[in-house]
């Protein structure tokens, strides 16, 4: 039998909406990913030491704050330094169109925006990561 896929799903700054990631991470258990939350008002160091003790294969991060750049970019710069840069690192929520390719620049690997079909990203998710 295969491991499941692991992914870290994260709240990053001082944003709380939650229903998003909550959906989110019940569609993903329903599907047989292995979900872990780790909590509102993370740091991206926080975010990648979490990421790295649980040793998950993804990284989620929901922003709905407009902070998306600055704490991208930080925690692909923490991934880097922890040698999590071959993990998969996705973002989703409100990010401007605009904002996709210089995201993908930092070394995300996907972007889902509002109303992003589950199938979609499950299928995403499934096809980037190899158990």
């Amino acid at each position: 039998m295969t491991q499941p896929i692991r992914i870290l799903l994260a709240k990053i700054g001082l944003d709380t909406h939650t229903i998003g990631i909550t959906v989110l991470a019940k569609e993903l258990r329903d599907r047989g990913f292995e979900v872990i939350f780790s909590g509102l008002k993370q740091t991206p160091e926080k975010v990648a030491h979490a990421a790295l003790q649980e040793d998950v294969d993804v990284i989620g991060v929901s922003c709905l704050s407009g902070g998306h750049m600055t704490h991208l970019k930080v925690l692909a710069e923490k991934m880097k330094e922890m040698g999590l840069d071959d993990r998969i690192l996705i973002v989703g929520g409100v990010v401007p169109e605009e904002d996709v390719e210089p995201l993908k620049a930092l070394g995300v690997d996907q972007v889902f925006t509002m109303g992003a079909n589950m199938d979609d990203i499950a299928a995403f998710l499934r096809s980037a990561v190899s158990v």
